[in-house]
């Protein structure tokens, strides 16, 4: 997966530097550049591709949050975590009202830092690859992925992150449908491990079993998304 791009905001340069080693840290990030300024903020978002600002709220030349806002108004889609010591609910308020992601209070430990990174990796890896959700599950799953709350619910052993892999292969091969080698094949997983996902969206009505003749001996099993109104929670 391509890596998250991230622009490092904040007016202490061993803050900066700090930020800027952590997020080094966490796979899957790239530090695209350190700002010490708003405006010098602003100017980089202008001049290079971000997906993540990591946010200082107090700069020497213009509010954090005004950031942000300029972004929402530019329909920028470049998300933003605020790294901040202000504890006041009223900003709180403020940030999640123009969609700050995260709210992340100074000091920090390393381990909640990169929770709070992995967490935006996986919202963003459930928003790729389709241009809508299928159910209110999938919407769900999503707002607790970024708010560390429990997702929905899976049997003990499936993980979220293969359960994507294997719909998500089910639903760009629609509207044909797949047999479990051939999921296991597109997902890099084991046809036992496809078809135990397999089956629990079939038991969910998330998807549909259908035999499929075209050799001797016994049919083999295909599967494919439901019809949306049939899908299940």
């Amino acid at each position: 997966m391509t890596p998250i791009r991230v622009l490092v905001v904040d007016d202490d340069p061993l803050i900066a530097e700090a930020h800027r080693a952590y997020t080094q840290k966490v796979e899957g990030f790239v530090v695209a550049g350190v700002a010490h300024t708003a405006r010098e903020a602003m100017t980089r978002l202008r001049a290079d591709h971000v997906d993540l600002v990591l946010l200082d709220l107090n700069l020497p030349d213009k509010h954090g949050l005004e950031i942000a806002r300029a972004l929402r108004s530019a329909g920028s889609g470049t998300d933003v975590l605020a790294v901040t010591s202000n504890r006041d609910i009223a900003m709180i308020r403020q940030a999640v009202a123009l969609g700050v992601t995260h709210y992340l209070l100074k000091p920090f430990t390393f381990a909640a830092f990169r929770d709070k990174l992995d967490r935006y990796a996986q919202y963003r890896r459930q928003l790729a690859g389709s241009a809508e959700v299928a159910a209110q599950h999938e919407v769900d799953r999503v707002f607790a992925t970024l708010r560390g709350a429990p997702a929905d619910t899976l049997p003990k052993g499936l993980d979220p992150h293969t359960f994507d892999l294997i719909l998500g292969a089910l639903r760009a091969a629609a509207p044909g449908g797949l047999s479990a080698t051939e999921v296991a094949t597109r997902t890099g997983t084991s046809r036992v491990t496809a078809r135990r996902y397999l089956e629990h969206l079939a038991d969910a009505a998330r998807v549909v079993r259908n035999p499929r003749y075209g050799g001797p001996g016994r049919p083999e099993v295909e599967y494919r998304p439901a019809p949306t109104g049939n899908q299940g929670p």
